[in-house]
């Protein structure tokens, strides 16, 4: 645990958060700060600054989280399309150095643009 890490802190209920999913190693909450309607955050327990550092082994549990997170999300929102974003890092706009998942649910003209043109 990182003592100057905000999500560290909603992981020792330091900072009170209900969580919509949790598991052994990761919890999923909304966002404080949405981009879109029920934008969910998913984080490691453990502190990990990128996704380089999470040991591969929980893989399997990330997995579960995230899947059953936007199953749920998208199920109370009541759509069907989602993006899941992950950055690493400053320049890739990391804001929170701590592991961490966004599942966006998307709506038909929502505004949000997230794929870069190539």
């Amino acid at each position: 645990m990182n003592n100057d890490c905000l999500f560290c802190k909603i992981v020792s209920k330091e900072i009170l958060k209900e969580f919509i999913i949790e598991n052994e190693n990761f919890v999923s909450f909304f966002d404080i700060n949405p981009l879109v309607q029920g934008h969910t955050l998913v984080i490691s327990k453990k502190h990990f600054e990128t996704f380089l550092d999470m040991p591969s082994e929980l893989g399997n549990d990330l997995s579960d989280c995230i899947q059953k997170t936007a199953a749920k999300i998208l199920g109370q929102e009541g759509v069907s399309d989602f993006n899941i974003v992950q950055n690493n890092g400053k320049i890739a706009e990391q804001l929170i150095n701590h592991l961490h998942f966004h599942i966006l649910p998307r709506r038909e003209g929502d505004g949000l643009k997230i794929v870069a043109e190539v």
